[in-house]
């Protein structure tokens, strides 16, 4: 089900057992905490985040009575799937006692989430909740709630430029409106330009893997250009990022493996080593030498462009690179 079915659910009665994914991680943490709040067990919970995930310690805890009849809530946070039996037993759990909770904020790709859902079906006791990327209205409306929750006071426009200054990104934006609301004033957008940190640099990796996954670009390239990129630095993170997906592309053909230490010189996060080795098996090296002239020719044409006429450029690079691949 969806958040809004889900919304009113919860005014009936909480369900026993929930699997929380999608592209919205700021909503997988506000319906945990209310779970928490609600239930009164921030004191009594087990929570089992990542490499603490133990499927043992979790069926023990719901098998357990509550010592001193309180709420036996357990919640999960894991990029991993958990297996069908083990999903299985732990809904069961959680629906044998009035007082047992089973949550799990599940944070890999919606994609994978599906052959867990299941497990979570009403007729076992569980529900499914999928959440998307707000568009700008929604994140807009979820933030201007949390403002009034903590006496922030800020306009539509500035939270407008907060979640384009933070690539639509919900839960940074509303990190920040805490700090914010420590100033006591009223926040505008240049208190915003002035005192929050642009992701225009991970929106920048995010765009670059998109283009080699063959993904729609133009969309981030105008946001990029929204947030204040300029043409040529987004040329020149592009030849950078060629350049590091070449150098990934050569280590792994002579050695069978990637060692993100030895082709950079620091260790990548493991996530992130295994994404740009798996760009790297996909190109072949002529591919990548026809997209290092294609970028060293556009340089120079960039250089020489007059500035009504660098957008539009940008634009074509990026796509006719795209036809590359």
């Amino acid at each position: 089900m969806y958040q809004r079915e889900f919304d009113q659910k919860l005014k009936q009665s909480f369900p026993k057992a929930v699997l929380l994914y999608g592209d919205n991680d700021y909503l997988i943490d506000y319906y945990i905490d209310l779970y928490k709040t609600k239930l009164d067990a921030k004191e009594s919970m087990l929570t089992l985040y990542y490499d603490e995930w133990n499927f043992e310690q979790a069926k023990n805890y719901l098998s357990q009575t509550s010592l001193f009849g309180g709420i036996n809530l357990v919640v999960v946070r894991h990029d991993k799937k958990i297996p069908k039996k083990e999903l299985d037993t732990l809904i069961e759990l959680a629906n044998k006692n009035a007082d047992n909770y089973f949550l799990f904020g599940y944070e890999g790709a919606a994609k994978d989430a599906k052959s867990m859902q299941s497990a979570f079906t009403e007729k076992k006791g569980g529900v499914w909740v999928r959440f998307f990327e707000p568009n700008i209205n929604e994140g807009v409306a979820t933030l201007q709630h949390k403002a009034q929750k903590i006496g922030l006071d800020i306009d539509h426009y500035a939270l407008q430029h907060l979640m384009l200054l933070l690539n639509n990104n919900l839960a940074l934006c509303s990190n920040e409106l805490d700090k914010l609301a420590i100033l006591g004033i009223k926040v505008t957008s240049k208190d915003i330009d002035k005192l929050v940190y642009s992701t225009a640099p991970l929106a920048t990796e995010q765009l670059l893997i998109d283009l080699f996954n063959k993904k729609p670009i133009t969309a981030t390239i105008t946001k990029l250009l929204d947030l204040g990129e300029d043409e040529a630095s987004l040329l020149r993170s592009t030849q950078y990022f060629v350049n590091q997906i070449f150098l990934f592309h050569a280590y792994i053909k002579l050695n069978g493996h990637v060692d993100s230490a030895a082709i950079l010189g620091y260790k990548l996060p493991k996530q992130i080593e295994e994404q740009k080795a798996q760009l790297a098996l996909r190109v072949k090296s002529a591919t990548l030498l026809k997209i290092f002239e294609h970028l060293l020719e556009n340089e120079i044409a960039m250089k020489k462009a007059p500035s009504t006429q660098k957008e539009v450029l940008l634009y074509s690079i990026l796509i006719k690179l795209q036809g590359y691949l």
